[in-house]
């Protein structure tokens, strides 16, 4: 077979070919993925919501809906039953307040408001400072511990803030913006739109006008830490 000149012609229609192969090897190789990592996903998700409610007989996915907690923005919310009666929900909640963005959270709550647990889905916060969200706020420790805390009394807040829990050591701003989380998901199980309002929604990680002297330290120990 005659090998093709180096032609102009002949380069672009040999780029033109990789191309197209490469597109259509890409295009099998993520849909062959794509059924695989919406499984993974899903796995996840039912995982979070067993670690955060009590024994369910259910699939709180398939009964999951939608709860606003602002105008235009909801949570999901995944109730746990028991042969038929209510048991609690995991309440699927978030924050974009956090010192690097989003912070993903399942939380759990009973039939009465008590917090049950809640399982860390997605964080960008950094290591060994606000990256202890995963268990600081359940280590029975001061006031660290949220767990079985009814919220009907109000929003969780860090102490600087004049709340009762302890943030994360030099991480204020990822505690508030963890608490923040919490206290969006019980909004959302109560319905109640105003649940927010003492807890951290005021306070953002880009906005320190408002931050105290110490959250000042926390977010220069927490620069100083990525670099």
């Amino acid at each position: 077979m005659e090998k093709l000149k180096s032609t102009l012609p002949n380069i672009l229609l040999s780029l033109t070919v990789i191309c197209l192969v490469a597109g259509i090897a890409l295009s099998a190789a993520n849909k062959y993925t794509a059924d695989a990592i919406a499984r993974s996903k899903a796995a996840e998700l039912q995982n979070a919501i067993k670690n955060v409610t009590p024994g369910f007989d259910n699939n709180p996915m398939e009964e999951q809906y939608k709860a606003a907690v602002t105008e235009g923005d909801s949570l999901i919310i995944y109730p746990a039953k028991k042969e038929g009666q209510p048991v609690g929900c995991a309440v699927e909640s978030y924050t974009k307040k956090g010192f690097s963005g989003i912070i993903r959270v399942m939380v759990g709550f009973d039939t009465e408001g008590k917090l049950l647990n809640y399982s860390v889905l997605e964080h960008n916060e950094t290591p060994g400072l606000g990256s202890k969200m995963e268990e600081w706020f359940r280590q029975d420790k001061n006031r660290r511990n949220i767990i079985g805390r009814n919220l009907k009394k109000g929003g969780l807040k860090v102490a600087n803030d004049g709340g009762d829990v302890d943030a994360i050591t030099a991480a204020t701003i990822s505690s508030r913006a963890f608490l923040d989380a919490i206290n969006l998901a019980y909004s959302a199980y109560s319905g109640n739109t105003d649940a927010t309002s003492g807890a951290t929604g005021s306070v953002d990680a880009d906005a320190t006008s408002s931050a105290t002297g110490t959250d000042t330290e926390n977010k220069a120990t927490e620069n100083h830490s990525t670099k």
